[in-house]
């Protein structure tokens, strides 16, 4: 594991860590590559923010509501662990969806996906350029922030492009198992691809790691 992604992801959570909490329930994942290993398509800077900053601060506000869940529980008011449920959902999903991400990217990845991957991709969307086609369409036209997904319709053995809003978890969302998610918060792109998207999404098949989403096609189809 990288020391200094890890140095600086406890940093970031031990500044936002409330001195009452004693242990985290859920911590940062730490990168399997540094935050320089995805450039030029990604910065450093930008890595280490999104990760260290904006996940760190999704994982910190996960325990902590899950804390205020937990003892709205204890006491019976159901009403305020009712109201903690959109809390919940956001960072809950912050988290799910970021720790996706950074597996789905590799200093060694782009190029296009093999085996059985592949030969379900050309059989749902008739090539791989059509599914790059679709993903990259919807993704971009994400009204403010939220995700575009590849991902797996476990009903009817298909693979499907879909979109979330916000942190909204894909499969919580419509029932897909996520494979490929491309994060589209200004966040993730903006400090180098300022207001032009499409340049983003384009760029990041680059970087994708084709065998982490075969891995979890054939994890959903378990």
């Amino acid at each position: 594991m990288l020391s200094s992604a890890r140095r600086v992801a406890t940093l970031a959570l031990r500044s936002h860590q409330p001195c009452s909490q004693v242990a985290l329930k859920h911590t940062l994942p730490d990168l399997p590559y540094d935050y320089n290993a995805l450039e030029p398509t990604i910065s450093a800077e930008i890595m280490q923010l999104h990760h260290s900053k904006h996940h760190a601060t999704y994982v910190n506000n996960l325990n902590v509501t899950e804390e205020k869940i937990e003892e709205a529980k204890s006491k019976g008011d159901v009403s305020a662990a009712i109201s903690l449920q959109p809390a919940l959902k956001f960072n809950g999903g912050g988290h799910i969806n970021h720790s996706i991400f950074w597996t789905n990217l590799s200093p060694n990845g782009g190029g296009e996906p093999a085996g059985e991957l592949m030969e379900t991709i050309v059989r749902d969307f008739g090539s791989f350029e059509n599914m790059k086609a679709r993903l990259s369409n919807a993704t971009v036209a994400v009204q403010g922030s939220g995700w575009g997904w590849l991902g797996y319709d476990a009903v009817n053995k298909r693979l499907s492009v879909a979109t979330c809003q916000n942190q909204d978890p894909l499969q919580a969302s419509t029932g897909l198992v996520p494979l490929l998610g491309i994060d589209v918060w200004e966040h993730a792109y903006y400090l180098q691809y300022k207001n032009v998207r499409p340049d983003y999404v384009k760029a990041i098949y680059d970087i994708v790691d084709w065998g982490n989403v075969a891995e979890r096609f054939a994890n959903a189809k378990k």
